[in-house]
């Protein structure tokens, strides 16, 4: 959604406000896409990084460009949630995104270090989040994001806190059999950034699409 829409954080601040107002009723019947940019990247400035990885180049703009370009092209409500005092980890940054939106339908956890992301695989994965709580998608047998979950798990991600994102609540989601496991063909699902070396991966993965 472009910054009309009533989940758009506009200023990539962690912003967290009521939110009652949607521009239409569709909107209300969408889940939400939560970017997660509140990270520090610490392994890719290990790397040699000169840069927080969400704002190296990449195919001739940021990563975080291209994953927030996935997002509007879906059609999907967004949320990000940047680093701000008292997040600490992940689980804080799902908190903080689930709180911001609580009148979804549902979400999408979407690390923003997934650039090459496609819109398809968003719309796929809130699509059969209306067949289970739980959406994990995978590409080539591995796990990726983002994960979906319905309006039924909001109190369990209200109460993630710290450094641990959501694993635990898909595992007990898994132990009741009401995970669907979506395998898509989309490696950018699974190509997150985290090292200098990711970062020349996603280059060749772009020139191959493109190529493609």
């Amino acid at each position: 959604m472009d910054a009309q829409s009533p989940w758009h954080n506009s200023n990539w601040s962690q912003r967290i406000e009521p939110i009652s107002v949607f521009s239409n009723l569709e909107d209300r019947l969408l889940p939400v896409v939560i970017v997660l940019a509140a990270g520090r990247g610490e392994r890719f400035l290990a790397s040699g990084g000169q840069t927080h990885k969400l704002e190296a180049p990449l195919a001739g703009k940021r990563v975080r460009d291209h994953t927030l370009a996935a997002v509007r092209a879906s059609g999907l409500p967004w949320w990000m949630v940047k680093a701000a005092p008292g997040l600490r980890g992940m689980g804080d940054s799902i908190r903080a995104g689930v709180m911001a939106t609580q009148h979804a339908p549902g979400w999408l956890v979407l690390p923003a270090d997934l650039p090459l992301v496609r819109p398809a695989s968003l719309l796929a994965v809130a699509q059969a989040l209306t067949h289970a709580p739980v959406v994990v998608p995978h590409c080539d047998g591995k796990r990726g994001h983002p994960v979906g979950f319905d309006s039924t798990c909001m109190h369990a991600l209200l109460a993630l806190e710290g450094n641990e994102g959501a694993g635990p609540i898909v595992r007990a989601q898994r132990a009741s059999d009401m995970v669907v496991d979506l395998a898509l063909n989309d490696i950018g699902v699974v190509t997150d950034i985290d090292t200098l070396d990711d970062l020349a991966a996603a280059e060749q993965l772009f020139v191959q699409r493109r190529a493609a």
